[in-house]
This record gives C-alpha cells, structure tokens and sequence, in this order.
C-alpha cells in the first residue's frame, strides 16, 4: 500500500471509530441508578439535608447570604450532617425550593483551589448554574477515596463536607 492509501486507510478507520463512539454516547444512558442519586435542596443560604432543618432565612440576593452566614455558618457547619459515600459514580439532583433567584451548585476536593492550574487537571470539581425558583439539575461526579465540599457560591452556603472512605 503506498502512503496515500495508507492515510486513508487510516482516516476512514478512525472515522468509523468516531462514528461509533458517537452514536454509544446518544444512546447511553445519562442518569444513574435510583440508588446513585444523592437529593439536595436548597433554601435561602443553605441546604436542608446536611443542616437537617430550614432555617427559613429571607434572601433577596446573595449578599444576604454573605451576612447571615458570617453570623451563623460556623455553629451550623460544626452541627451539619458530613455525608459518607462509597467510591463510585453519583449523580447530585440539586433543587431550588424557593431562592427567588438564580442558584447553583459546586462539588470539589476539600484542598481544591482554582488558582492552581495543576488542581483543574487533578482535582474532582464539578459545577454549574442555571437553578431557577422550583428547577432541579443533576451533576454527575465520580468519587475516589477523600474529602470533598459542595455549597452554592450564588447562593452563598457554607463548604457542607462529603467523606468516602477507603474500601
């Protein structure tokens, strides 16, 4: 085979390939099971399953949230529910109950820090927005043995602790 063929030979295989991939990825299912969905919601500045009661905070905006937090987050933390999960896939559903604006969700590593370019190739960080008044979205994360924190930077939370142990 000369080497025009030979490329050829190539891109086509490789395009198959693609093609491939592709129609696997559409038709693959994109919510785990029942029992790999973690619910959370939340309310004004916080989330209700690690606090384990609302607080019912009235927000308006997030500087709200930045003030009733440096007032109570400490004692609500040290109080909080720290959730043990087994290494696995997950899938967060994150629901906004009644924040009357814009909210939503990031789940990392407790060292993370997006300042160090080493940790956004290293680190589990896992992250969006778009949770408006009474919408759910779900994020899906794989986790390894460690520390992680989830909160809402929008909706100002405290960094709610996630353990998953050594097997």
């Amino acid at each position: 085979m000369d080497k025009d063929a030979t490329m050829k030979s190539l891109q086509m295989k490789l395009g198959i390939i693609g093609l491939a991939t592709a129609a696997w990825a559409v038709s693959a299912p994109q919510v785990a099971q029942a029992s790999d969905v973690i619910e959370l919601t939340q309310t004004g500045c916080q989330f209700l399953e690690p606090e384990g009661t609302d607080h019912n905070y009235k927000t308006a905006s997030k500087a709200d949230c930045e003030r009733i937090n440096a007032q109570s987050g400490d004692d609500r933390l040290a109080k909080a529910k720290v959730m043990e999960l087994k290494p696995g896939e997950y899938v967060f559903r994150v629901t906004n109950k009644n924040v009357p604006y814009e909210l939503g969700f990031w789940l990392r590593d407790e060292d993370y820090d997006g300042r160090n370019p080493l940790h956004k190739i290293s680190k589990t960080s896992v992250s969006g927005g778009g949770l408006t008044t009474g919408k759910s979205r779900d994020y899906k994360v794989t986790l390894k043995p460690g520390a992680y924190v989830f909160s809402c930077p929008l909706n100002t939370t405290p960094d709610y602790r996630i353990v998953v142990p050594a097997s």
